[in-house]
C-alpha cells in the first residue's frame, strides 16, 4: 500500500490495483505545485469525498468529467451528481460498505460540516464522512475533517484501523494534541499520518504534539508527492 500525500487533506492511496484520490485539491493548492498536477492523479480509479468544503470538492467534478472515473462519497450528493453533472458516482451511507474492485470502503461519522457557496447562498452537500478502507489486510482511518467524538469508540472497537490519516490542523478540525488523544482513548493504531495542516498560517505547522503525545506509534509527518509505503 503506496500512501502518498497531495497537500493538505488530500491524498492519494495506491492499494490492491486500485489508485484512490481522496478529497483532491489541486487548483490553489499551496502545497501542490501545477508541474504535480498530472502525476497526482495519473491512473486514479475512484475519487473519494468525505465532505462538500472547497478545499475537498473544487477539482472533484473537473477530474471525475477529466478521468472517467467514479466519484464515491454520501447518498445525497452522490445522487443529485449523477443527475445533474452526468457523471458516475458510488452513493452510500454511514454504515454501508462498497466494494471497489477488492478494496472496500466503509462510510463512518465526522463531525464537522458539509456546505458549499452557490449564487443563490450557502447549500448543504450532503453530510461530513469518513472512511474505514480495508485492502491488503490492512485496515486504513481516513478522518476527514473531524473533532474528536465518542463515535470514534466503537468505530476503533468495530473497525480495528491499524493506519489512521487523521485532520489535525486545529482551527477547522482537531488539533496535534486533539488527534493524539483521539488516537491513544479510542485507537490502536500503528502508524499515523497526520494531514490538514501546514496548508495556512491558521493552521498548526508542526506535527511535534502528535508525535509525543502517541509514544510507541509510528507517527510519519508526509512529505508532499513522497510516497509512504506501508
Amino acid at each position: 500500500m503506496n500512501i502518498i500525500w497531495l497537500g493538505h487533506g488530500s491524498f492519494r492511496v495506491e492499494t490492491e490495483g486500485q489508485v484512490l484520490l481522496i478529497d483532491p485539491w489541486l487548483t490553489g493548492n499551496p502545497s501542490l505545485s501545477e508541474t504535480q498536477h498530472d502525476e497526482a492523479v495519473e491512473g486514479a480509479t475512484h475519487i473519494l469525498l468525505t465532505h462538500a468544503h472547497f478545499d475537498h470538492v473544487v477539482d472533484v467534478l473537473p477530474l471525475a468529467k477529466h478521468l472517467g472515473i467514479p466519484v464515491v462519497g454520501q447518498y445525497d450528493l452522490m445522487g443529485y451528481w449523477a443527475e445533474a453533472e452526468g457523471i458516475e458516482t458510488v452513493g452510500f451511507n454511514k454504515g454501508g460498505t462498497v466494494n471497489l474492485n477488492g478494496v472496500k470502503v466503509s462510510m463512518v461519522p465526522a463531525s464537522h460540516s458539509s456546505t458549499f457557496s452557490t449564487p443563490d447562498g450557502v447549500r448543504t452537500g450532503g453530510t461530513e464522512v469518513g472512511f474505514m478502507i480495508k485492502a491488503e489486510g490492512r485496515v486504513l482511518y481516513i478522518s476527514g475533517d473531524t473533532d474528536i467524538m465518542a463515535d470514534m469508540e466503537w468505530m476503533g472497537d468495530y473497525y480495528k484501523p491499524d493506519i489512521g490519516i487523521l485532520s489535525a490542523g486545529g482551527h477547522f478540525t482537531m488539533d496535534m494534541k486533539g488527534a493524539a488523544y483521539a488516537a491513544k482513548r479510542y485507537f490502536d493504531f500503528k502508524t499515523v499520518i497526520p494531514c490538514h495542516y501546514k496548508t495556512f498560517p491558521i493552521l498548526e505547522q508542526s506535527a511535534q504534539d502528535l508525535v509525543d503525545g502517541l509514544p510507541g506509534v509510528d507517527v510519519i509527518e508526509p512529505e508532499v508527492m513522497k510516497a509512504i509505503t506501508l
